[in-house]
């Protein structure tokens, strides 16, 4: 596992392949469309915030990091993001509601977003419109 970082940690799943290929996002009751994202705890690596933030936020527990997609800064003063891909070992439906225990306890509505799509800017929360533009930079699509 890499050291550990100060910052955030954003978990990417996907399914899908070629120009279907999807990224789990989530609406948020109060701040619209997002991806999973948390606050890495102090020692923790990047790894393990990255499968504790998913479970907490989408309740997936059978997941594995297989992919380091890097650090974006969004902007000076906030923290540096780190993106990593997390395959899940369970089958995943195509929506499903979970209750996060954390924020307030809200109920959060899982989806599947297609990477190749523009996401609409009135329904995503401004800082993933940037960070969906950072992560299709650097997914490789695979082949149909």
């Amino acid at each position: 596992m890499t050291a550990a970082k100060t910052g955030k940690v954003c978990p990417v799943v996907l399914r899908g392949a070629g120009a279907a290929l999807e990224m789990l996002a989530f609406a948020h009751p109060l701040a619209g469309l997002q991806l999973v994202k948390g606050t890495i705890e102090p020692g923790e690596t990047v790894e393990a915030a990255a499968l504790r933030e998913l479970r907490e936020e989408s309740g997936i527990t059978q997941a594995r990091i297989v992919q380091d997609l890097g650090s974006w800064d969004p902007d000076p003063g906030s923290p540096r993001w780190h993106f990593v891909v997390c395959a899940v070992d369970e089958a995943l439906a195509d929506h499903w509601t979970h209750q996060a225990a954390d924020d307030g306890g809200h109920a959060f509505r899982f989806f599947w977003h297609p990477l190749a799509a523009d996401p609409a800017p009135e329904q995503w929360h401004a800082v993933y419109l940037d960070a969906l533009k950072f992560l299709r930079d650097r997914i490789k699509f695979p082949a149909c």
